[in-house]
């Protein structure tokens, strides 16, 4: 491997935030069996950009659903600060790729909403809503309502309210996948300098190679379903990155590499 990448060559890390052990999550049965992920380690750094990508149907957002807590492992166990995850709570915060606003509220009032739901008094409520929404520099639209919003400020609404209740992990699940190519790329550089202000530890699924070259600190590539770890790399460019740069080009080699052979063994399995 070139200077650019490293290949992670350990599943444990000492500042893991989140530890995946042993994870399968299987769906239906008998003949409707469906695999979606088997045998997955994983141990998730604390404070860093991690990102999965695979081809389609390799169980990324299976994955991401159970670190959510939304689903429950079939075998194995996910592990936050070492305490098994058992359901959904406000130390994770999760960013659909649909905004999920309520429409007939403000920018500000879906901001405020789970917070005053989960015991906030409204003033305390509105203060955190407000810091959060001048975070994602939308503090120009605090009374604005979601239709009058275009897709990248949405998504930015939908950041601010995950990050409202600092929670320990953020979770993203291919959160600019309807944006068009100029607004994603502006979007993925501005959830960059959010990141560098608040330092979560964030997990993003993407399809998308240059997003998660661009994005991350670790990349981790998922086989073919059932989905598995494939590789882990981290990246050594600086967080000031260029798409065009040497590191960021190596980077996105090394990945594309890596998953070339499971995008052709998914093609194999959806051919009748």
């Amino acid at each position: 491997m070139g200077d650019a990448i490293r290949e992670l060559k350990m599943n444990s890390i000492n500042d893991a935030k989140l530890s995946i052990r042993g994870v399968d999550k299987i769906y239906g049965n008998g003949s409707k069996r469906v695999i979606a992920l088997e045998g997955v380690n994983l141990d998730i750094p604390d404070q860093k950009f991690t990102t999965i990508v695979g081809p389609s149907g390799c169980g990324k957002s299976t994955l991401l659903n159970l670190l959510a807590g939304f689903e429950k492992p079939t075998r194995g166990e996910i592990l936050l600060d070492n305490i098994g995850i058992e359901k959904p709570g406000p130390d994770r915060g999760f960013v659909f790729q649909e905004y999920a606003l309520f429409p007939w509220k403000t920018v500000l009032g879906n901001v405020m909403f789970g917070l005053v739901n989960n015991g906030y008094s409204r003033k305390e409520a509105k203060q955190r809503a407000l810091d959060y929404i001048n975070l994602v520099n939308l503090n120009g639209f605090v009374n604005a309502y979601p239709h009058t919003l275009s897709g990248g400020m949405k998504q930015r609404v939908s950041i601010a309210r995950a990050l409202a209740y600092d929670p320990k992990v953020l979770l993203m699940d291919e959160p600019f996948g309807a944006l068009d190519a100029q607004t994603r790329k502006y979007m993925q550089e501005e959830l960059i300098k959010i990141w560098e202000k608040c330092q979560k530890t964030v997990v993003f699924v993407t399809h998308s190679v240059i997003e998660a070259s661009y994005l991350s600190d670790i990349v981790v590539v998922m086989t073919a379903r059932p989905g598995k770890v494939k590789g882990i790399f981290k990246a050594a460019h600086p967080r000031s990155r260029d798409y065009t740069g040497d590191h960021f080009l190596a980077l996105r080699k090394e990945v594309l590499d890596c998953l070339e052979e499971e995008v052709r063994k998914e093609i194999e399995m959806d051919r009748p």
